[in-house]
């Protein structure tokens, strides 16, 4: 019932910049966080950014400073823009979507490239 489309991965060369969206359509109970994975070859997935109902935002120390999550609720869609690439960055990123009853609701992937 609840989709998530992941969209904005490429190719990019270090200190490049990308803007990752994700729509949401479907519905879900009571919204408590939206948050961006990724998940590199070989790498178990991490937490990258998160945005919680109360407003708070929460960032990987790797990607601190660099990344920005915000959200446009009237499109329905969270974004995760990414400046100051680096090779380290490459994964396929993912969004994720939780409610107050623990339920998480994944999209299929966006693949980040970044060249050295």
């Amino acid at each position: 019932q609840v989709q998530l489309v992941e969209s904005g991965g490429g190719l990019v060369q270090a200190g490049g910049s990308l803007r990752l969206s994700c729509a949401a359509s479907g519905s879900i109970f009571s919204l408590n966080v939206m948050g961006w994975y990724r998940q590199a070859p070989g790498k178990q997935r991490e937490l990258v950014a998160s945005f919680s109902s109360g407003g708070s935002t929460n960032y990987a120390d790797s990607v601190k400073g660099r990344f920005t999550i915000s959200t446009d609720y009237a499109k329905n869609t969270v974004y995760l823009q990414m400046n100051s690439l680096k090779p380290e960055d490459t994964a396929v990123y993912y969004c994720d979507l939780s409610d107050v009853l623990g339920s998480h609701y994944w999209g299929q992937g966006t693949q980040v490239t970044v060249s050295s």
